[in-house]
């Protein structure tokens, strides 16, 4: 007897052929029959007029101390996902040590947005080993969850405080090179690094792994080629040109190994910027190794604020401004001649951050002081004309008002017609693989969490930009397969059973919005999923209707078991 049957669904089965009228079986946790199966079974769904697909598979989050207090890692699976890889740009939360932690945390709470007080209330910080986080997972999750071994964490455990500012001995290198062996070994699905300048710590300092040396990161990265089924993932950082194409390629043949660097943006205005970052990937397939970029799917909207800093510290010049307190920091801006030199700062010539700095576009999304509720979703040129000040003056005026807690929405990129005709051509392009959702980080900041129903509701429903077989195959069978991941990704006979049920009229995003449900009465940004009835992870049902099932089928992912090696170079040809 089958344990579950969805008949009389449209079968998209994630490799891009025809969709097709089939009903699918699902047995212990696999799917073990398709076609007209008559077989009886303990559940029957009726899919007539839905579509039944492989769970979507993201790439990019950072869900590594969220899995502690929400082990549903919502929203992904109200979305379709059923498979998420974390620890991501050098911020895994794993290997630890007990005076690396404090310092993890606060890290995380700067660079990757993610509440202080959550991450204090919510995540126990108890193990050592990568082995032993990973087993404090087991059995707690909705989905499947791979977390790869960050850099910036394997500095601080080795290096303690020297992590920031300065390279490592030969004794620390080879200390790194064996806990991180050590932390592959226990199931790490690979290597993940940042020398992007936007990563800077609690302190207001460049994250660790931006003090390793070249010769660092290539003997990091060549460990994981003695390890099955493992890759490397990599931010280059802001506007990055010909030298970090030669850096990426470098790490991918010193690996053995794919690498996907992160983010890719698409922007219709600077087309050659894309086509320049794309070439990242003709170089090193020349050279032997294989580097993929991670597209981000839809219009970059985000919220940002001079209390964190995050974004405002890659401005020229204006890092400084974020290592001091806040009090010293308030003061400083004040100043009209210091406010007149960040201001030069952010325009420098040599920036690659300088379009940014358009003040007069930037709203005002959310204020904590009510006196300046009549703010909101005015533009700063708006109201520095009412104010009669410059617009840079009246942001830096509003912010002052308000502790620096006022967040700014910079103007959204890419929603024209051009922009979203781009992202087409770049979801079908081999060099990339759709997905920077960062799902877990920056909570108040940007809402990308719900890429796989911005591709089915805008890119195939609304726009018509992509079919329906192909968006499906991009999500699901063609991140699994760069991943290495084994038997998920399709709906094949014989494959695990993580299967997603949807309405293809419904299926769209719903309105964003602030959900305060995290450690310590945090808020995050939050949207519903349109159009989702149905999300099986091995066999099991997680989602129904919108609403979670209370199962934890989740499998925790490891390296060699779970996924197998990406050939690259002459080995993939």
């Amino acid at each position: 007897m089958l344990d579950v049957l969805i008949k009389g669904g449209t079968i998209v089965d994630g490799t891009g052929a025809p969709g097709r009228r089939a009903d699918l079986g699902i047995r212990d946790g696999r799917i073990v029959a398709i076609g007209n199966v008559t077989e009886a079974a303990r559940e029957t769904i009726d899919a007539t007029g839905r579509v039944v697909a492989p769970g979507f598979v993201d790439v990019h989050t950072h869900y590594d101390a969220q899995a502690f207090w929400d082990g549903t890692l919502s929203p992904s699976p109200y979305h379709g996902v059923t498979t998420v890889l974390a620890g991501h740009c050098g911020f895994s939360i794993a290997p630890l040590s007990p005076d690396a932690g404090e310092y993890l945390m606060k890290m995380l709470s700067r660079v990757e947005g993610m509440p202080l007080e959550s991450l204090a209330e919510g995540v126990p910080w108890d193990w050592q080993s990568f082995g032993e986080y990973l087993g404090k997972l087991d059995g707690k999750l909705s989905v499947n969850a791979g977390f790869m071994v960050g850099h910036s964490a394997l500095r601080r455990v080795v290096m303690g405080e020297r992590a920031v500012g300065h390279e490592a001995s030969q004794k620390e290198l080879d200390a790194m090179v064996a806990l991180l062996r050590k932390s592959l070994e226990e199931g790490g699905l690979g290597f993940s690094s940042t020398i992007s300048t936007t990563h800077n710590d609690y302190d207001g300092n460049p994250v660790p792994s931006r003090h390793a040396s070249k010769e660092e990161m290539l003997t990091l990265a060549r460990q994981v080629r003695d390890f099955e089924g493992t890759s490397l993932e990599f931010l280059p950082g802001v506007g990055w040109g010909e030298e970090a194409a030669e850096y990426m390629a470098d790490l991918s043949v010193a690996a053995e190994r794919p690498l996907n660097w992160n983010v890719l943006v698409a922007n219709a205005a600077a087309p050659e910027t894309t086509e320049a970052q794309l070439r990242a990937t003709d170089l090193a397939r020349e050279r032997g190794g294989e580097v993929v970029a991670l597209t981000v799917p839809q219009p970059m909207t985000i919220r940002i604020n001079l209390h964190a800093g995050f974004v405002f510290d890659a401005l020229h010049g204006w890092a400084p401004l974020f290592r001091m307190p806040i009090e010293e920091r308030m003061a400083f801006l004040r100043d009209p001649a210091n406010r007149a030199q960040l201001e030069k700062d952010a325009s420098h010539p040599d920036s690659p951050m300088r379009l940014f700095a358009n003040w007069e576009h930037f709203k005002v999304d959310q204020v904590r002081d009510e006196k300046l509720a009549g703010y909101r979703g005015r533009t700063i040129g708006d109201i520095a004309k009412e104010l009669g000040m410059r617009p840079f003056d009246a942001l830096i005026h509003i912010a002052l008002e308000d502790d620096l807690h006022t967040y700014f929405m910079p103007p959204a990129m890419g929603d024209d017609d051009a922009t979203w005709a781009m992202r087409a051509r770049l979801w079908k392009d081999d060099r990339t693989i759709i997905g920077a959702s960062d799902a877990g980080a920056h909570l108040d900041m940007i809402d990308t969490f719900a890429f796989s129903s911005q591709v089915l509701g805008e890119g195939v429903r609304k726009r018509k930009l992509i079919s329906l077989e192909d968006a499906i195959h991009q999500l699901t069978d063609v991140p699994a397969r760069l991943f290495g991941l084994r038997e998920r990704g399709r709906l094949e006979e014989g494959w695990r059973a993580d299967v997603v049920v949807f309405d293809p009229e419904k299926i769209g995003l719903g309105e964003t919005y602030t959900k305060y449900d995290l450690p310590g009465g945090a808020g995050r940004l939050y949207a519903e999923a349109q159009g989702v009835e149905h999300v099986f992870a091995n066999g099991v049902e997680i989602v129904r209707d919108g609403a979670d099932t209370g199962a934890r089928p989740g499998t925790v992912l490891r390296s060699g078991r779970d996924t197998q090696t990406v050939p690259v170079g002459r080995a993939r040809a």
